[in-house]
């Protein structure tokens, strides 16, 4: 019986030795799966200058709202916008317009309030897009800050010429770059 021993203990530690390389490659492979996890794109900016009229809730685009919109399109027409979100005003509507023009890319519709819908369409569904929003001095900060864990305050009212760029890793970790597009704002 002494001899059955060691040969049990040796196929002991064979199995162990064999269940551990498993574990091991899985890991290995679970890493390296990461890598082609897709980088994902969301580039943001506020509707483009506004006709302020007094009692009208959804006004048109001023001429340099207009001009802005195309900078839009000029700017970002070779960008690989893959989508294309506005809110249900028709200011962020015309904001982005040229650009879905150019690209032949559907403007898909939102309310403005449906900040947390939106974010988790561009966390699942458009996972590893070039994703371009328009929305409002208010929305535009609460979508970068949900997408990046930091914290932007709002637009101020008169600056219609910021720009974000959220860029989303493999790994879910983001980075904010913020930019100015366009003529200065006054």
């Amino acid at each position: 019986m002494e001899e059955h021993e060691p040969r049990t203990r040796l196929r002991t530690i064979v199995v162990f030795a064999m269940l551990f390389a498993v574990f091991g490659a899985v890991i290995v492979f679970a890493y390296f799966a990461t890598f082609s996890r897709p980088l994902t794109t969301v580039i943001l900016v506020r509707h483009a200058e506004k006709k302020i009229e007094p009692g009208n809730e959804d006004p048109d685009l001023t001429p340099e709202g207009v001009a802005r919109a195309q900078e839009i399109a000029r700017v970002f027409g070779d960008a690989g916008v893959n989508a294309i979100y506005a809110t249900q005003y028709k200011r962020t509507q015309q904001t982005v317009k040229p650009l879905a023009d150019r690209i032949n890319v559907p403007v898909r519709l939102l309310n403005s309030n449906q900040t947390e819908e939106l974010v988790n369409q561009i966390q699942t569904a458009q996972r590893g897009n070039t994703i371009f929003i328009a929305g409002h001095n208010t929305t535009v900060p609460a979508i970068v800050s949900a997408l990046s864990g930091e914290t932007f305050p709002p637009i101020p009212e008169n600056e219609y010429d910021n720009l974000f760029i959220v860029t989303i890793y493999r790994f879910g970790k983001a980075k904010v770059t913020k930019l100015k597009y366009g003529n200065k704002s006054p």
